[in-house]
């Protein structure tokens, strides 16, 4: 059986970044990072199985989360700030080179990375958001919103709309969810479903609306979805945002200006091995049908592609799925 993941603290001058690790540490190094609003806990069924075949595995609480560090300034959560997290982790690590898993807001973290520093990785999979060269922002995710579903006079901004509202009103949105973190967190961790295909995502109306939860200012008290979540997480969850709240989480989505002139500074072209797992029943981050990834498969010059069945929260929805396709994928792609 492989030990439970470890826990460390990587400190610099200028961050600190908790991580959980597993595996030999002169294994081939693996990072898997997290995006909004989840920890490195997420990644356990990753890092152990992965631990189990030989590899040296590394989760870390990302910028603003858990035991991480959390500054009180929007600009702090650009991405190049992310990635320079990154490089300082991996250095530590002492590692030349990894290959870099990333979901949600991890993914243009790790797309970046790839871009930005190519001697550091082996090879980038995205979950869920995928590479777009000219960076992950609403200016170039709205004019790929899919109008029979969205159309344009009632819902300008499709499935985005959610990403102004942080800009208009980030403290609105930060209250929404410090309100209650217990309902917040079972609000956002749910499964996908095929009967939500064809529908309006929920961030659809979020300014229309007047806020998060149809603009109650707090999320219902749902019951706990333990196919995504469970009991003992749950709790491990709200304790870590009871303490950290959710500035440092929501500031990730008010850099898009920051994080396309980053994105401008590197070449467009990924040549290294690249994965990029679909989940079929997320309709914010809706790959399978739309537009949405056509910026990647020109630009990823060695993509692999896999759809799996299952809601935004893949790697917890279906961990088996998961690895399955990210070990096939690591043996044919990425040498060690």
């Amino acid at each position: 059986m492989t030990p439970a993941p470890a826990e460390h603290v990587v400190e610099t001058a200028r961050h600190r970044t908790f991580y959980l690790e597993s595996g030999p540490p002169d294994g081939p190094l693996i990072v898997f990072v997290h995006g909004w609003p989840a920890l490195a806990i997420s990644w356990r069924p990753q890092l152990e199985h992965f631990a189990a075949l030989g590899y040296y595995c590394v989760a870390p609480d990302m910028r603003g989360y858990g035991g991480s560090s959390a500054p009180r300034t929007r600009e702090a959560y650009a991405l190049e700030q992310i990635v320079g997290d990154m490089v300082e982790l991996q250095r530590a690590l002492g590692a030349e080179s990894a290959v870099w898993i990333g979901h949600d807001w991890g993914a243009p973290a790790v797309w970046e990375l790839a871009r930005h520093h190519p001697d550091r990785c082996r090879g980038v999979a995205g979950m869920c958001v995928p590479y777009t060269a000219d960076g992950f922002g609403p200016a170039n995710l709205i004019p790929l919103v899919d109008r029979t579903i969205y159309p344009a006079d009632e819902y300008p901004a499709g499935q985005w709309d959610y990403m102004l509202f942080y800009q208009h009103e980030f403290e609105r949105a930060q209250a929404a969810f410090e309100a209650d973190v217990r309902a917040t967190i079972k609000a956002i961790f749910r499964s996908g479903s095929a009967k939500q295909l064809g529908r309006p995502a929920r961030t659809a109306t979020i300014t229309r609306d007047g806020g998060w939860y149809g603009g109650m200012g707090r999320a219902p008290d749902l019951p706990l979805d333990t196919a995504v979540l469970s009991a003992d997480d749950l709790e491990r969850y709200v304790a870590a945002f009871e303490r950290t709240g959710f500035f440092g989480p929501d500031a990730w989505y008010v850099n898009s200006e920051r994080n396309m002139q980053y994105a401008a500074a590197a070449e467009r072209v990924l040549s290294l091995p690249a994965l990029f797992l679909h989940a079929r029943y997320d309709t914010i981050c809706e790959t399978v049908e739309s537009r949405l990834p056509d910026a990647m498969r020109r630009d990823c010059m060695n993509l692999t592609e896999h759809v799996l069945d299952t809601g935004h929260w893949i790697a917890q929805e279906r961990p088996a799925e998961v690895n399955a396709a990210l070990e096939t994928w690591l043996r044919r792609c990425v040498s060690p």
